[in-house]
């Protein structure tokens, strides 16, 4: 084995926290090296270490160019010194690069721009940037690795999986031998994961290096060559993708068995609880993005959606819980007409929101999690007494939701941005679950979440479910809204395809319908109307 990267017994404390524990790392030249764990378990913090972000408290990092001494196989005997990476430019200079969960590009310039920023080649004795050459060193890195991106497009016009590309361009143009990606597949379509699967084997064909970060089981076996699961900010064990299964990941990762599946018991459904009447609806640009939609949800039943992201999904539920205005009809909740009600009326008559961006809409990324805990409930007893908030209420609000939902670090002082993605997303989905709402409408509620709290949060919206409460899921993971939904409407180009029943339609089908296509008549789906599928739901046919 000819290691690219050897991390040594590298232990990060933070003041309360040991985030890595005498971890140590081996990851071999010109594979592709999964970093497997949850939410929590250090797997970020690791690499930020190996990137420069971070100092090891204790520990050594080794990288391509120590080499082994001569006459010695043994990984831990180095012809070279431990690196010493005090900034990211020290790891750069190393030939390490990183791609970050959240891109950092800057959205009006073009690909080129983004890629040789603070690198562009000068002209006229470095007075100014050498525009064409910039482009035409770009388009020969392109044509190298095989990247198919416009050089001239502008970042904010392309599709989230060529600014990934674009990206992993910027850290190859920088020399970059060993690239690791933090979470790269938790904001990209199917067909982007696949593209991005494509990418690494392209690469490291050409020798480069690569370790992605993951809670992903089946991502990591497809993708990866080897796999180290973190738990609890310890290496449990590194092992070939080829050489475990599923279920034994899960228990390295979660230190017990886990269940994958989903146990859905039946439950009689009740009332109507959202009403949604041929509701239209415009995006930013003032296009239409909804087209005349109508559906009902009802007590005990939980009504998914499902469809590749940007066919506008997003717009639907921003029209449902107030954050944008229908140009068309209506939407009832508990039988009113809550169209033009305000965001905060909502709330407080009982409709809970897991967004689909945590950042703009469900947190507050300054405030700690005491005061995130409270946003939307600070107005309202019992947080708020005689127009004062009641603080030391707040603060035991929050240390619940830490406890119950398992948020890591447990610190209720401690600013959302200080957390990770997915412990963000567990404690925003623990402040919309405690509001004891009449109907949540929960959007990508796993995204970035590791499979243990997953299978806590899906448990979570099945007792909502079984206590007669209304769930609206919008999720672009076609196993998650297949395996809770009690009735699946598929949505394309603004439209509802159709509504089927999970149990019955195939994937393939699902795919037809999310590409536009309607199901051949000789399916076995049933098409679950909303007269036909009340016989459904007591055990008869749909008509």
């Amino acid at each position: 084995m000819e290691p690219a990267v050897h991390l040594d017994g590298i232990t990060k404390r933070f003041p309360g926290v040991v985030a890595n524990d005498d971890v140590d790392l081996l990851v071999e030249r010109g594979s592709v090296h999964a970093l497997l764990g949850e939410n929590g378990a250090g797997k970020t913090t690791l690499m930020n270490v190996l990137y420069g972000l971070y100092e090891p408290t204790e520990g050594d990092v080794y990288v391509d160019g120590d080499g082994l001494a001569d006459g010695d196989d043994s990984p831990h005997r180095y012809a070279q010194p431990p690196k010493r990476f005090d900034s990211p430019a020290d790891a750069i200079d190393a030939g390490v690069g990183m791609i970050h969960q959240h891109f950092m590009l800057v959205d009006p310039m073009s690909v080129t721009e983004n890629i040789t920023l603070g690198n562009e080649p000068r002209k006229w004795g470095g007075l100014a940037v050498d525009s064409a050459r910039s482009r035409d060193e770009v388009v020969d890195l392109c044509d190298r690795y095989g990247f198919d991106v416009d050089p001239d497009a502008a970042i904010e016009d392309v599709s989230v999986g060529v600014q990934q590309r674009v990206e992993i361009l910027k850290a190859l143009y920088r020399g970059a031998d060993i690239l690791i990606l933090d979470e790269p597949t938790a904001v990209l379509t199917p067909q982007e994961v696949e593209d991005l699967f494509a990418v690494f084997e392209e690469l490291t064909a050409q020798g480069k290096t690569i370790i992605f970060i993951s809670h992903k089981l089946g991502e990591a076996m497809h993708a990866a060559d080897d796999i180290t699961v973190l738990r609890d900010g310890k290496n449990v064990g590194t092992v070939a993708a080829d050489d475990v299964t599923r279920e034994q990941l899960a228990e390295m990762m979660v230190g017990r068995e886990v269940l994958e599946t989903v146990d859905k018991p039946p439950v009689e459904r009740g009332e109507s609880v959202l009403t949604v009447d041929h509701v239209s609806a415009t995006d930013e640009r003032g296009v239409e993005a909804v087209s005349d939609v109508s559906f009902t949800v009802h007590e005990g039943e939980v009504f998914g959606i499902a469809g590749v992201d940007g066919n506008g999904q997003s717009e639907l539920i921003e029209a449902i819980t107030g954050l944008r205005k229908p140009t068309a009809g209506s939407v009832a909740f508990q039988r009113d007409d809550i169209t033009n009600w305000p965001r905060q009326r909502r709330i407080d008559e009982g409709m809970a929101y897991i967004p689909e961006d945590r950042h703009e809409r469900g947190l507050v990324m300054d405030f700690d999690l005491t005061e995130n805990g409270l946003l939307g409930s600070q107005h309202t007893p019992p947080f708020a007494e005689s127009g004062r908030i009641e603080w030391d209420r707040a603060r035991t609000h929050a240390q619940d939701i830490i406890d119950e939902y398992d948020v890591r670090p447990p610190n209720r002082d401690a600013k959302a941005s200080s957390f990770s993605g997915g412990n963000q997303q567990k404690f925003i989905v623990g402040r919309e679950f405690e509001r004891d709402p009449s109907l949540v409408v929960a959007t990508h509620p796993t995204r970035g979440v590791d499979i243990g709290s997953t299978e806590f949060i899906h448990d979570r919206l099945l007792d909502l479910r079984s206590n007669g409460k209304a769930v609206l899921l919008v999720s672009s993971k076609l196993e998650e809204v297949q395996g809770l939904s009690d009735r699946l409407a598929v949505m394309h180009d603004g439209e509802i395809m159709d509504v089927v029943d999970p149990e019955t339609v195939t994937e393939e089908e699902i795919g037809l319908l999310m590409a536009g296509e309607q199901l051949p008549e000789d399916s076995a789906a049933r098409s679950l109307t909303e007269a036909g599928d009340r016989s459904v739901a007591a055990g008869g046919e749909s008509q």
